[in-house]
Parts: structure tokens; sequence; C-alpha cells
């Protein structure tokens, strides 16, 4: 293995240097034989064995910043692992390289990123990674997050059955549905668990677009297509719009991303249509506010009432340890009542923590009760709590 990265680094022009010396690399990864791209691609399937073994959720490789070996997060954790080798950025640099397609390697060096899905096939099933590979200092980082062969079981979610209603298809036709939180927080793990209930549950079509896509979902009681950004379709926008012709029920958008999109989601909820997406806020009362000063000020009165009109359920999330040194799933739920849709009309947005800390009964709960219920549950320790609250004050007074 060593023999072919040196090989290869031979053809490299020694004068070339950052994007330069990077399309070279890929200029000779061009022009190698299939048995030698197979060779070094089956050695970085063998980390990623690892990783599945381990049960790490994220694996980072290449660049300056990873010291020459390979890291994974394990548990919330991200640490090198010392056993898999120690691996020169320049060898990085072309086993990142043999991962891509042509296009993908052009794509990469005039974007400076190219996100990706990667598949590899085990004894038993198709394993599958979300990926973005980058520049660290003139060489090749990459992240893959691992993508699990199984949907989480919905009901292991625990939402009241209000909010259950709000998301089945069966229950409500229209209207936008929002999963938040930050990178790492398991909003696409929910949000499959939310298109697996659907589909074993309605007879409807249901459009998912991604970027990448994760998850593929089998069809069950419902059709499933899946159009990843970049391969099936130019944008988030194009991807909504089209599906508009293509006789949806359901239309999952990857991620609110820009006014455009966010625009074109609350259009296409308006016009009958059940959307689910999803956004990097970290509470209900951010992700409104967050949505109408995304949109240029002409706009922003308009896509605030047809916000009001539309939106039907919040759901922001953390992933916390918890005493079992595993992550958990701490929640606020907003459910969009005629009391938070005056309130969003008549930008008193500061009003509907309240509502939600006093909407038990219909299935709502802050991020602060959540994990307060944790806590006194023996879940998460009460330090761990505090740290992961939104309102420090709030969750004292809970607390106390």
């Amino acid at each position: 293995m060593n023999a072919l990265l040196e090989k290869i680094l031979a053809q490299i022009p020694p004068h070339a240097d950052g994007i330069e010396r990077l399309r070279y690399i890929g200029e000779t990864v061009e022009k190698m034989t299939p048995q030698e791209i197979y060779t070094i691609q089956n050695k970085y399937k063998e980390f990623l064995m690892v990783m599945r073994k381990l049960g790490a959720s994220d694996i980072e490789f290449g660049g300056f910043s990873s010291q020459n070996y390979i890291w994974f997060r394990i548990q919330g954790k991200k640490a090198p692992r010392h056993e898999l080798g120690f691996w020169p950025i320049d060898h990085a640099d072309i086993l990142c390289m043999a991962l891509l397609s042509a296009k993908q390697r052009e794509m990469l060096l005039k974007n400076r990123v190219m996100d990706f899905s990667f598949t590899m096939q085990d004894q038993e099933n198709t394993l599958r990674w979300r990926a973005s590979m980058y520049i660290d200092l003139g060489h090749l980082a990459l992240n893959m997050r691992s993508i699990s062969s199984t949907v989480y079981p919905y009901t292991k979610l625990g939402f009241h059955p209000n909010i259950s209603r709000s998301l089945s298809l069966s229950h409500e036709k229209q209207g936008l549905v929002l999963l938040t939180g930050i990178t790492g927080s398991g909003k696409s793990t929910t949000m499959d668990s939310i298109v697996d209930a659907n589909n074993q549950t309605v007879n409807a079509h249901i459009v998912i677009i991604g970027d990448p896509i994760e998850f593929i979902h089998q069809s069950k009681k419902c059709i499933i297509r899946h159009r990843e950004v970049g391969r099936d379709v130019l944008s988030f926008k194009d991807g909504a719009v089209q599906s508009l012709r293509q006789d949806p029920d359901i239309i999952v958008v990857g991620e609110m991303r820009d006014p455009e999109t966010i625009m074109t989601c609350l259009e296409i909820s308006d016009t009958g249509h059940k959307v689910f997406s999803t956004l990097h806020t970290g509470s209900a009362v951010e992700t409104i506010d967050r949505i109408v000063a995304e949109c240029p000020t002409n706009e922003q009165e308009r896509v605030r009432v047809r916000l009001a009109d539309q939106l039907r359920v919040v759901i922001s999330q953390k992933l916390v340890p918890g005493l079992d040194a595993k992550l958990t799933l701490a929640k606020e739920v907003l459910l969009v009542t005629s009391s938070v849709r005056a309130a969003i009309r008549n930008k008193n947005i500061s009003e509907i923590y309240q509502m939600i800390a006093e909407g038990s009964k219909l299935g709502m709960v802050t991020l602060e009760q959540d994990l307060v219920r944790l806590s006194k549950s023996g879940v998460i320790a009460e330090q761990t709590a505090l740290n992961y609250a939104n309102n420090k004050k709030r969750i004292q007074e809970l607390l106390n």
C-alpha cells in the first residue's frame, strides 16, 4: 500500500503546492488502474468498518489538523485512534482523491468543498455515510458521518399523541413541520423516524430532497422518491418546486438554508402539501425569529403572516450525555395553536416560550422542562441539565 502511494507521489512535480498540487494528484489518480483504485478504496473501507464496529458517529481523516492520525467521534467525544496507523497528509490526499469520481474531483477543486454520500456493502446490509471533503491548509480533509442502516423507532421519540397527529399525513394534510438543532443533534434520525411512521400508516407519495441523501427508505404504504442535490436536482428550491409537478403528498426539504428555500417551503405548504424541513436553530422561538429575519425586509411581513398560517410543529433538539455514557435526546416541542399564530402575526414572539411552558396538556414542552425530566428520572446528571439548557435562569427555577 505504501509503495503504491509513494509511486503516485513520485509523479507529482515537486514545485506544485496547494490547489495546483491537489490538481496534479487528481489527474494522477485519474490514470490509475481499476485494481490500484480498488486497493486504495479498500484500505479506507477498512477504517469505516472499524468505525461501525466501535459505534462511532463520525470519522475525520487527512489534512494538517489531523496530525497524521484518524479520529473518531464516539458518544459525542472526538479523539485520535493511534491503532489505525500513522497517515502522512500526502498519503491521505491520495486516499481522499481516490474516493471521488472525476466529476466530484472537478467540483472539489472548483468549490474547495465536496459534499457527497458514500456507500459500501457488508455481508448483510448496504452501509451509507454522509461525507464532506474540504481543504485544510492546502491538503484534503474528510469528515464522514455514519448513517444508520435501520430507522430509529418512532415510538421511542416520546411525542404526545397531539404532536403525533400533527406529524401524520392521515390527520393533517398540509402545513410546515420544522426540526431544528445544531449539527449532530440527531435531526436526520428524527426526520427519518417521522417519514417511516407515515410510510407505515398512510398510502401516499413522499419526495425527499437531500444534500446529500442519507437514509434510503424502502417504499411500504408510501412510494418514496429520493433526490440528491447536485446529482439529481440542482438545489433544494428547485427540488421543492419541481416536486409540485410530481403528485406529492409530503415533501421533505433537507434544509431551509436560504431565503429562497424558506419562501418556497411556505408557498408549497400553502398549496395544500405537507412539508418537513430542518433549520440550524436551538429553540422554537429562535426558529421563528430566524425564518423572518432571513428574508428580505420588504418580504418579512408577508413571510410572518404565511408562517403563522402554515407552521404546525417545531421540534428543537439536542443530544446530551447520559449517566450511562451514551447520548440521549432532549427536545423542545411547539404545537402551533391559535394563540401561537396570533403571537407570530402580532410580532409577540417572546410570549411563545411561556405558551410552550404552559402547554404540556397539548404535548408541548420547553427544553428546560425536558432536561429537568431527564435529570429527575436519573437519565442525565443535574449539572448536564444546567449545561445544556438554553434558559439558565428558568432551569435553575425548575430544578429548585
